[in-house]
């Protein structure tokens, strides 16, 4: 199936230690690159998250943003950092006798007091399976918006292989009505001039003419081009490298065929043709 690399996905999950959040936001590149950005907890995490993408997608720049918001209370039991606290109660009892009447904090101000009371440590293992798992989630719905986008851009380059196949078949038809208006374009030539022109002379200059203006080679190879992208649009792997290179090809073709032509049909139906490749040119930079 024809994937997009322009894609967009979300996911959340409620932890024992909080809320977890992913962001992946994907764009068209020449090849893949993964950027991260973790919480200074889930750094150890990075390879095992770079891999869990690599694995499962070919091309595009891919943005992925995990955020952590900790739980406030909840299952969380805290505890009293014992030492600290002997600590500040000593220093509170030395300063009440150096100065008598002085105020002192109650024992709620005393708990606000930085890392007096303590969290407990998650458990590393158990949030690494947590975060492991909404990747994986956020990666299948990345996944299928990239392929419901995918199926978007194939239906337009059907679309325009749908209006190049008439433009050649024209072509092909007319050559026929060209041909025969080259040679009598150089007769009526020959007959304006005052001197006598040999016969197997004129025959040997029609022939050269119209080898000059032979588009048969360029209209089969523009029909082949053609047979191939929609083949190419049916492969259930990554296309895009290939679709490029034919729509390099198609345009290859259609130029010649302008370059060729002697007739206004033809440079037309080049002209159009040209405008219908450059715009699957532009679809397929976003496919995978």
């Amino acid at each position: 199936m024809t994937q997009s690399m322009t894609a967009f996905a979300a996911a959340a999950d409620e932890t024992p230690w909080g809320r977890l959040t992913l962001e992946l936001r994907s764009l068209n590149h020449r090849y893949l690159e993964v950027g991260l950005r973790l919480p200074e907890e889930f750094r150890s995490m990075e390879p095992a998250l770079r891999e869990r993408v690599t694995g499962r997608l070919n091309r595009g720049k891919v943005d992925v943003g995990i955020r952590w918001k900790r739980s406030a209370g909840g299952e969380q039991v805290l505890s009293l950092n014992r030492p600290l606290a002997e600590q500040l109660a000593a220093l509170s009892n030395e300063v009440r006798h150096l100065f008598t009447g002085s105020p002192h904090g109650s024992d709620v101000e005393w708990l606000r007091w930085p890392g007096l009371v303590q969290e407990p440590e998650p458990d590393l293992g158990s949030l690494a399976d947590a975060v492991n798992a909404l990747m994986d989630r956020g990666l299948d719905e990345l996944q299928a918006m990239r392929g419901r986008e995918g199926q978007r851009l194939a239906g337009l380059l059907l679309e325009r292989l749908d209006q190049i196949e008439p433009l050649v078949e024209q072509v092909q038809a007319e050559l026929p009505r060209i041909r025969e208006k080259m040679g009598q374009r150089l007769n009526d030539k020959v007959t304006a001039l005052t001197q006598k022109v040999d016969g197997e002379r004129l025959e040997q200059e029609l022939a050269v003419l119209l080898q000059r203006a032979d588009v048969d080679e360029e209209l089969d190879r523009l029909t082949a081009h053609v047979a191939a992208v929609r083949e190419t649009l049916q492969l259930n792997k990554p296309v895009g490298r290939r679709l490029d290179f034919l729509m390099q090809e198609l345009h290859r073709e259609a130029n010649t065929l302008g370059s060729k032509s002697v007739d206004t049909a033809t440079t037309q139906v080049s002209v159009d043709l040209k405008v219908l490749i450059e715009q699957m040119r532009e679809q397929v930079q976003n496919i995978e």
